[in-house]
């Protein structure tokens, strides 16, 4: 339900990051936890507009095949690809752990004030083509949720 969602992201995920220790690895992957939250910033970013990248998913039945994928509950794979992301982890951009998930923090709240500006808003993703209010609402919380298992903030 959306609303779970929104909670999840307004409330949850957040508290969830401070958890973290600094330097902790992930259950798999390259990122420690630093480089994780500082592609959830990245992530909140494109979904509010700051960052913007062209459709890269643009055959028309993968595409359907993703977002009908996206719409789903089912899980992302670990160590799933993408053609976005580099094969090695960016070095960190904040000093700290604490520095990355305050800038997160703020990038995720744009989200909402994007789309309460304008609820009509539709952004770019680059593999599930143009997201509306609630389709960015469900693959954020897709992801950042992924993320979280990840480093075992969530089950």
């Amino acid at each position: 339900m959306l609303s779970d969602k929104e909670t999840f992201l307004k409330k949850e995920c957040i508290p969830l990051l401070y958890k973290l220790v600094p330097g902790q690895q992930g259950n798999w992957g390259k990122m420690d936890g630093q480089q994780m939250v500082e592609h959830l910033r990245d992530i909140c970013k494109l979904a509010n507009g700051k960052i913007i990248l062209p459709l890269l998913n643009t055959d028309p039945e993968k595409l359907a095949q993703a977002r009908a994928f996206l719409m789903t509950e089912g899980l992302f794979k670990e160590n799933t690809r993408v053609p976005v992301m580099p094969e090695e982890p960016a070095p960190h951009k904040y000093a700290n752990l604490e520095e990355a998930i305050t800038k997160t923090k703020a990038e995720l709240e744009c989200v909402f004030t994007a789309y309460a500006a304008d609820p009509s808003l539709k952004l770019m993703h680059p593999m599930f083509g143009e997201l509306n209010y609630a389709e960015q609402i469900h693959y954020l919380d897709k992801h950042i949720r992924h993320h979280m298992r990840q480093f075992g903030l969530v089950d």
